[in-house]
């Protein structure tokens, strides 16, 4: 495929079929997405493939109550887990949110999913001192997970950048035996889509962009 129509059609994929994603489709994936830059190109990420159904189910139970207060957040109006603005709910309030199983089926149903690991001690996290929260440190591992779903694309396969499960990180590590110095960036079920979109809505350049200050015109 052509490289702007895969950055143009790389959507998210929550629902798949029941075809596999063979090993060698995957390694060809992982071997072309392993080219992201990474800081200092330390190339600290680790990628644990799971293909066990109890472990999946597992961590589908474990996405649970991330997804719980992102779900009741998102009903009362709320930016879900926003770091700037906190949460008016109460913990019974949130406790008492149904999750729907979007949240969790993806984990079940894809061919494979993906647990994607970086390494703490390689990351350089220049804003670690600043007085909110950090993202820097994102810039080693992002870039990776992304060509994975672009190279998943590419190769008629898809699937999502999930992060719910990260609120429960240490019993994460402890599911799949990652040492404490690996933080989980995220975890990607991918699959056979069942519907492949290609017409995805997303803001303009003119909203994307200011000109020299925050005070410039877009770039048009």
């Amino acid at each position: 495929m052509d490289l702007y129509e895969v950055m143009r059609t790389t959507s998210a994929v929550r629902e798949f079929t029941d075809e596999p994603l063979p090993d060698d489709v995957l390694r060809t994936i992982l071997d072309n997405a392993r080219f992201a830059p990474s800081g200092g190109n330390r190339q600290g990420t680790q990628v644990l493939v799971v293909r066990d159904l109890g472990a999946r189910r597992r961590l589908a139970e474990l996405t649970i109550p991330g997804a719980r207060r992102y779900t009741a957040q998102r009903e009362a109006g709320e930016g879900p887990w926003n770091p700037v603005i906190p949460t008016r709910l109460s913990d019974d309030e949130i406790a008492a949110t149904d999750v729907p199983d979007y949240w969790t089926t993806p984990l079940l149903e894809a061919a494979v999913v993906l647990v994607v690991c970086v390494d703490l001690r390689v990351v350089a996290a220049v804003d670690q001192a600043l007085e909110r929260v950090g993202i820097v440190g994102g810039a080693s591992v992002y870039p990776l997970v992304w060509n994975i779903l672009l190279a998943a694309r590419h190769e008629g396969f898809g699937g999502t950048i999930t992060t719910m499960a990260i609120a429960e990180e240490p019993r994460v590590r402890a599911l799949f035996g990652i040492p404490e110095e690996y933080a989980v960036a995220c975890v990607v079920p991918l699959g056979k889509p069942v519907r492949q979109l290609t017409k995805l809505s997303r803001v303009s350049v003119e909203d994307l962009t200011r000109r020299e200050n925050w005070e410039g015109g877009p770039l048009s």
